[in-house]
């Protein structure tokens, strides 16, 4: 059930998603990941994706149980160190694998929400980055052509929205969310708070909600930390 843009479960919408949709996901590391929509993409159980992430999560949270339940074809990142199971796909040919520098991927998401679709850039230049892309001088220096990046969907996590969908994230849970919720053809945002039509300072939404179709509140996030680092006193 659904009212205006509020969603109560991801079953109303991920009829939409089917084997070999492009999903574009927010967070970094594990740091404003929508966690619910990852855990019910699991439970789905569709195949065949490519997921634009800046990574692709742990072993066992985040975007890496899709990769455990062998659902992610291709991975369109910046950094995958911290996933083992990545790695044995990736070494074995399961999965496909397309680096992209992270300034790079920002701008190709970002190129995509805006509707441009492609832009020139010097990073790369040079590299294996690089190989088979178009290349033009301008003022005496290299660049390369980079595409934008529209998804078939959209996954963000938000801290604070109201029933129009406009988003307040937290510190730096905004990471590239903001960004994702652009480049969707549908975008949906998991939040912590649902908050009245009004209630949020305009001068305070970090998206607005002509960028989002979709809203669900969810509770109890475990919000882990990637890679603990504590100092002795």
């Amino acid at each position: 059930m659904a009212t205006g843009k509020v969603i109560y479960s991801f079953d109303d919408v991920f009829s939409q998603i089917q084997d070999g949709a492009t999903l574009i996901v927010g967070g970094f590391g594990l740091c404003g990941i929508p966690e619910k929509a990852i855990l019910a993409l699991r439970e789905k159980g569709v195949k065949d994706l490519t997921i634009v992430s800046n990574n692709c999560g742990v072993d066992d949270w985040g975007l890496g149980l899709l990769l455990a339940n062998h659902q992610i074809k291709k991975m369109i990142s910046s950094y995958v160190g911290e996933n083992k199971i990545f790695e044995k796909q990736f070494l074995s040919g399961e999965l496909e694998v397309e680096l992209v520098p992270q300034g790079t991927l920002a701008e190709r998401i970002r190129a995509g929400g805006a509707g441009i679709p492609g832009f020139y850039t010097a990073t790369g230049v040079g590299t294996p980055i690089a190989e088979g892309k178009e290349h033009k001088d301008f003022d005496g220096k290299t660049f390369i052509l980079e595409k934008g990046i529209v998804g078939d969907l959209a996954f963000i996590k938000g801290w604070k929205a109201d029933p129009h969908g406009n988003i307040i994230y937290r510190n730096t849970a905004r990471n590239f969310n903001p960004l994702a919720a652009m480049a969707g053809k549908v975008t949906i945002a998991e939040v912590e708070e649902m908050v009245g039509v009004g209630e949020l300072d305009p001068n305070h939404i970090h998206t607005p909600g002509i960028y989002v179709q979709h809203v669900f509140e969810g509770t109890a996030y475990e919000k882990r930390i990637e890679r603990r680092t504590v100092a002795t006193v």
